[in-house]
């Protein structure tokens, strides 16, 4: 299967996106990862010759980018005030372009139960869940689904507050730790068989990841320190059922209102058939990331790849 992604380089001069600020850090429990991914950012634009300069959003956020003269914003936050649409809005209310998606897709992204919601209202594969609430939830939700099963808060990313489950008692325990993360916890079907990642960049897809692990599930310890993750590219499947995937995730995106750029978690089970776990809208860009990954594939160095990224904020959003 032959690609172009030619259309995918910026054709817009660093000087002409005026001052960014690479908006990273924040408050969220993904704080260290966002560090790590607005660093690389940062140094990428100001090395291309952009004048960017970085802000770590704290208490101060509103009080510094009001007083700032600011063109656009670079969203490189990973997690809660960064990428659920709490960040959008005030730069929306302070007109001030962005990147990344929207406020209402960056809310439903952040959001997993909504997520899968939506794309099961659409018919588009999504692995069965249950919500927990209490001990009566996680018994409820062990005849229902049978184990294995994963447990997840709905509002976290990086893999934060996830467990895998074998019995009602490791569910209870896992739920009772994943609440301390989020208010609202959810529990999965576990998929048998291997995950791939796919990134979008401008409406259109990257080549597809196979990942491999010899951990339990793709955590966070396998996505960011770990150095025995696999990353396959070519991911390994045939080129129809390659396509099958690319399509999918283009309409797993569009249903969301994916923009500028994004990632998707997807399990494929022992029948071939494809699962979508979730949606990252403001993926991380560190050394073990994966969109740079993608973006090499589709022949964008890690330069390129922030460029594009930033030339997609000069856009409409339609």
């Amino acid at each position: 299967m032959t690609t172009t992604y030619a259309n995918l380089f910026s054709t817009i001069a660093p000087a002409d996106f005026g001052r960014v600020a690479v908006l990273f850090g924040g408050k969220s429990a993904e704080r260290e990862v966002s560090l790590k991914s607005g660093n690389a950012v940062l140094q990428a634009l100001q090395s291309a010759g952009v004048n960017a300069f970085g802000i770590d959003v704290g208490d101060d956020f509103v009080t510094r980018i009001t007083a700032e003269k600011i063109d656009r914003a670079f969203i490189i936050l990973h997690g809660r005030g960064g990428e659920d649409g709490s960040m959008q809005g005030l730069l929306e209310c302070l007109g001030i372009p962005y990147t990344g998606s929207g406020i209402l897709a960056s809310a439903l992204a952040m959001d997993k139960l909504r997520t899968k919601q939506v794309w099961h209202s659409l018919g588009i594969p999504t692995p069965r869940h249950a919500v927990l609430s209490n001990d009566d939830d996680c018994i409820s939700a062990a005849k229902e689904l049978s184990f294995p099963l994963i447990v997840k808060p709905a509002h976290e990313g990086s893999s934060i507050g996830m467990a895998k489950v074998n019995n009602v008692e490791e569910l209870i325990a896992a739920w009772k730790v994943a609440s301390k993360y989020d208010s609202q916890v959810m529990v999965e079907q576990w998929i048998h068989g291997p995950e791939f990642t796919i990134a979008t960049l401008r409406n259109q897809v990257l080549p597809p990841i196979a990942l491999g692990t010899p951990h339990t599930f793709y955590d966070y310890d396998a996505k960011y320190v770990s150095d025995d993750t696999q990353y396959r590219i070519p991911c390994g499947l045939d080129s129809h059922k390659e396509q099958e995937l690319m399509e999918l995730t283009a309409k797993a995106c569009e249903a969301i209102g994916i923009a500028g750029w994004g990632r998707l978690d997807v399990m494929q089970d022992t029948h071939g058939q494809f699962w979508l776990l979730e949606v990252n809208t403001a993926p991380g860009m560190t050394d073990h990331s994966l969109v740079p990954m993608a973006a090499k594939a589709a022949g964008l160095d890690f330069q390129q790849l922030v460029l594009s990224i930033l030339a997609a904020s000069v856009e409409s959003r339609g």
